[in-house]
């Protein structure tokens, strides 16, 4: 029997919800391109509760323990000697989410004896060291898909969020004003802007779909040219690399995986060539961006704002520069993490357990790296640094 360590953010700070906002969720069963949404044998939790925290559980303490194996829930993973450590020695998987990432680096693989399974409860799998994973022969994997669209959506409400000063301008209503001008001195149209994404993958496609109804112009830089038939419904401009794309664009949208080349892309050489006053959005990982530059673009003029779901370390520390630099919209990695995707994710994870235990092949484009290499979506989006 297996022992599974799963790692997760804390419950609400007034306790697990007892009742929630809306009695249902609207029935989703495949995504764009055909793709199915998970399909596990069963479930044992309601679609649209709060299951990516500590009593959560993700749903799986009923399957798991029915099935013999131990199931450990902890939140606790950063100090040394963390309740996440002393657990990991004799763990067969480990399982956590992008937004509480329980970073499984060389040194805790090392460590971890009985290993086998990596699993991404959402998408990203970059907390793993997938170079030790891959000379270990741990299989790592991820619910592919399963929030890509909630983190389109993130991305669209806060690019309206920063061209539109929605922020600053609802701070008044709370602080009983009505300032307008103070308000609508630093918002604008987002129509006829030029908007481009720093890939064009689920997330980066779903993205420019959605913002097509605003008559913006599109572009695009990835490492895989969508086809031409996409490039003409949507009128996208494609860009051999995002210091092509950059100096076009009023808005950029960061979409990419985090890994050799694109850690550090955005620092000040890059920021240096975009438009003054464009707004940079990202939702992808934090480390893509130059911590310092970001904060010096911002309090420059260089960039007229900055809205970000992802940070480095996580959770930020208090002082983190981001929590206090001017013209911001930052929040504590929640783009993927609705209630909505939480079941989907939920659902997929129990999948992927399922599938490893049962010795079946898990879902291809839940692959990141198998068999001691990158595999399925992994050797699409990832590449290795040995």
């Amino acid at each position: 029997m297996a022992k599974v360590l799963c790692v997760l953010y804390d419950d609400p700070v007034d306790g697990y919800p007892k009742t929630y906002a809306r009695d249902d969720l609207p029935k989703i069963d495949h995504y764009p391109g055909g793709q199915t949404t998970p399909t596990p044998q069963g479930i044992d939790f309601t679609p649209g509760h709060l299951l990516g925290s500590v009593s959560g559980e993700l749903g799986l303490r009923s399957y798991l323990e029915s099935q013999g194996h131990t199931l450990v829930v902890t939140s606790d993973k950063d100090r040394e000697g963390s309740v996440f450590d002393q657990e990991l020695v004799d763990a067969d998987v480990v399982i956590s989410q992008p937004f509480w990432p329980a970073y499984l680096t060389a040194e805790r693989i090392a460590r971890a004896k009985n290993l086998k399974l990596a699993v991404t409860a959402g998408i990203g799998s970059d907390h793993v060291d997938l170079d030790a994973a891959i000379a270990r022969g741990i299989t790592v994997a991820e619910v592919t898909y399963c929030n890509s669209i909630s983190v389109a959506e993130h991305v669209v409400m806060m690019t309206l969020s920063l061209v539109r000063n929605y922020l600053p301008s609802y701070k008044w209503v709370l602080d009983g004003g009505w300032n307008i001008a103070d308000c609508v001195a630093r918002s604008y149209d987002l129509e006829g802007m030029q908007v481009g994404t720093v890939a064009a993958g689920r997330i980066g496609l779903a993205v420019l779909r959605r913002l097509a109804p605003f008559d913006v112009g599109l572009h695009y830089t990835d490492r895989h040219r969508l086809p031409e038939s996409v490039e003409e419904e949507l009128g996208l401009t494609w860009h051999e690399s995002a210091a092509a794309m950059v100096p076009h664009c009023d808005v950029v949208t960061i979409n990419a995986p985090l890994h050799p080349e694109t850690e550090g892309l955005f620092g000040d050489e890059l920021i240096a060539t975009m438009k003054r006053g464009a707004y940079l959005i990202n939702t992808a990982r934090a480390k893509i961006a130059d911590r310092d530059a970001i904060d010096r673009a911002l309090r420059s003029g260089q960039l007229a704002g900055y809205a970000g779901d992802v940070w480095y370390p996580q959770p930020a520390p208090a002082d983190h520069p981001w929590r206090t630099m001017p013209h911001h919209g930052m929040t504590p990695h929640i783009s993927g993490s609705s209630l909505s995707a939480q079941a989907r994710y939920a659902a997929g994870t129990r999948e992927i357990l399922e599938s490893f235990f049962a010795g079946t092949p898990l879902r291809d484009e839940y692959l990141i790296v198998d068999k001691g290499a990158l595999a399925g979506v992994g050797a699409h989006s990832y590449s290795v640094t040995s």
